[in-house]
């Protein structure tokens, strides 16, 4: 049985000090927890919120990475880089990313390759905007960039990969997919992950749903067939929300 991951990614949002004030607050009430727990924080933070997850079931990843180890690439950050300090996890291709950055398909698939080259665990995202779902073109547009972002790599380096399904429709928006409609989007995914690597590789892909997670949805979207956990943006900024969504059972 797959276990859920549950994933905050702070975008750019905590200084230092509130990154460990935080963590002081949620370690407390999350260390009896049989969920994975994944701080995805800004560059900033990242050595203090090492420094503050020692002993604890809490791990701390990155929100991007370059997919070059080194070179002249002025204000980037290089996967090697995020290693050397203990980072353990990676965002890559966030909707936002190719919105406002121009990420392509090819870019996050050099990333993903990147990542895996220095003991990174990726969490890929994956998602259509509005106009895509209402044409009836999310599955074709979410498979496409699965199978885009997976190309060339190994079946084991595939079952080491998180991938987050948001639909960019509902990020921030307040709007979420149905559990229903977010299942059946995993699932396709899942689906055509079996169609290249097989089912039994598929089956141990870690499949996330992100887009306006909250502690009042999380349980309902938790409890289908095939959604793994979450990325969480706005809620994973108080401790209290986003420890609700992790106690989502209780």
């Amino acid at each position: 049985m797959r276990r859920k991951v549950i994933a905050a990614n702070w975008k750019m949002n905590k200084l230092p000090n509130d990154a460990m004030k935080f963590i002081a607050e949620l370690v407390t009430i999350v260390k009896e927890t049989d969920v994975e727990i994944i701080l995805c924080v800004p560059y900033i933070d990242l050595f203090y919120c090492i420094l503050n997850v020692q002993g604890t079931n809490i791990k701390i990843g990155a929100q991007n990475m370059h997919f070059e180890d080194s070179g002249a690439y002025t204000g980037e950050i290089s996967g090697e880089m995020l290693k050397c300090i203990g980072v353990k996890y990676v965002i890559i291709g966030h909707s936002e990313r190719r919105q406002y950055f121009g990420e392509t398909d090819e870019i996050v698939n050099k990333k993903l390759k990147s990542a895996f080259r220095n003991d990174l665990k990726p969490i890929v995202c994956v998602g259509e905007k509005l106009e895509e779902r209402e044409s009836g073109k999310a599955i074709e547009v979410i498979t496409s960039q699965t199978q885009k972002a997976l190309d060339g790599l190994t079946k084991e380096q595939v079952e080491n990969t998180i991938i987050a399904y948001e639909p960019i429709w509902a990020i921030g928006t307040g709007k979420t997919a149905t559990s229903e409609d977010a299942n059946e989007s995993v699932k396709a995914i899942r689906a055509k992950i079996a169609e290249i690597y097989g089912d039994d590789t598929a089956q141990k892909v870690i499949i996330q749903y992100g887009g306006s997670v909250k502690p009042s949805n999380a349980k309902e979207l938790f409890s289908t067939s095939d959604i793994d956990g979450a990325l969480v943006g706005g809620a994973s900024l108080k401790a209290e929300d986003f420890s609700k969504i992790i106690e989502y059972k209780d």
